[in-house]
């Protein structure tokens, strides 16, 4: 029996276990903006990697529920490769009451589910079965789970970051994209800015000439900041809140906008920060205030990131598994660690309904996806890695 046999043979058979820590996780309500509730799901992934027999250590936040990083046995002595989730939702506290957790024949429901609880319990199990049947990875694994990444890894970048630097590959739990669960080789960078137009207040009646409008000041900016947008390259700029003024009769003294913007290269992001930065006073009279950034650069299409990926469609053919890749606008953890290793992202479960009423997971594709990670676990890095 090969090892892909193996490792799926016996996940087969933990598919209980697998839908009971899921929906544990689930039940676990753990929204970025709410770090007390984190202490659920980190105590429940605590006591899994302690079982495990991985070295555990949970670092608490000051505005976040930390981060955990659990590490192989031989991780310190040994060269490592890393696993990366994250246990926040988009989900506030008291959800479940109207979109509860339910298992129907081979979907279970729930917030958080696909997003991306579910491909923590993958990482778990596939490293639970690489220990059960006696298979020692020539990389050591470390996971690292944090609790903030949908409000941009605020606290526990800098930890990421060292991880991957010291890391051959990096392998991102997000889920797949889409019903073949195509695995991301490409994200666009994040950036978000916030640009404020102060002008000059005045009666609107009794001496308008005297003011000068930062909303008309604004006008003229989101046309140039438009005229920077160029779809068919990745690049979008967005403006996408807008506030300003103080009363109908009033000239208005300030105006700001909320201004998101994506590439897909290193190079297109620094060159709209730069863009973005350089932006002139609108009117006469009026002065400007710039400040945000790109959060994440591009998870871009490198050559060490392709190698992985090559790496990874060979794995599943093994498994019979036509893998197919997909390049995609959201960002992830897997943009900051792309920055530092080989990185492939999507490993997650196969599903929909990421921030959506309808989210959902395949229960068979979670046991098939977690012996894909397992395999690719094993896998010695390639010369480009």
């Amino acid at each position: 029996m090969t090892n892909s046999q193996r490792i799926l043979h016996h996940l087969s058979q933990q598919r209980h276990e697998m839908v009971a820590l899921l929906a544990d996780l689930v039940a676990a309500e753990s929204p970025s903006d709410a770090p007390e509730t984190q202490a659920g799901p980190i105590g429940i992934l605590y006591e899994q990697f302690d079982h495990l027999g991985y070295h555990v250590r949970h670092t608490p936040g000051a505005r976040t529920g930390g981060y955990l990083i659990a590490r192989h046995p031989l991780a310190d002595a040994r060269p490592r490769q890393l696993l990366v989730g994250h246990c926040d939702t988009v989900w506030p506290v008291g959800t479940l009451e109207t979109m509860p957790l339910t298992v129907e024949g081979d979907i279970l429901r729930g917030p958080g589910s696909f997003d991306m609880k579910g491909g923590l319990v993958q990482g778990l199990f596939a490293l639970r079965a690489l220990r059960d049947l006696g298979l020692e990875p020539p990389l050591a694994p470390v996971f690292l789970i944090n609790t903030d990444e949908e409000i941009g890894s605020i606290e526990s970048r800098p930890a990421i970051e060292e991880l991957a630097r010291g890391s051959a590959r990096a392998l991102i739990l997000e889920s797949a994209a889409g019903p073949e669960g195509k695995l991301k080789t490409a994200r666009k960078g994040l950036g978000d800015f916030e640009i404020v137009v102060h002008g000059r207040a005045a009666h609107a009646g009794l001496e308008p000439e005297k003011g000068v409008s930062a909303i008309l000041g604004m006008a003229e900016l989101v046309r140039t900041l438009a005229a920077l947008n160029d779809y068919p390259r990745g690049i979008s700029v967005n403006v996408g809140v807008i506030s300003g003024g103080l009363r109908g009769n009033v000239v208005a003294p300030e105006c700001r906008a909320k201004v998101d913007v994506r590439a897909t290269t290193m190079a297109d992001a620094a060159r709209l920060e730069e863009a973005i930065r350089g932006l002139a006073a609108p009117l006469p009279g009026t002065k400007l205030e710039i400040s945000g950034g790109f959060e994440r650069g591009p998870l871009e299409r490198t050559p060490r990131n392709v190698a992985l990926w090559e790496l990874a469609r060979e794995t599943g053919a093994e498994m019979g598994l036509a893998l197919e890749e997909v390049a995609v606008g959201g960002g992830s953890d897997g943009n900051l660690t792309s920055a530092y290793t080989a990185t492939l992202d999507g490993l997650g479960p196969v599903g929909d309904g990421a921030h959506a009423r309808h989210e959902h997971v395949l229960i068979s594709k979670l046991i098939e996806r977690c012996a894909l990670l397992a395999l690719l676990l094993l896998k010695e890095p390639t010369s480009e890695q």
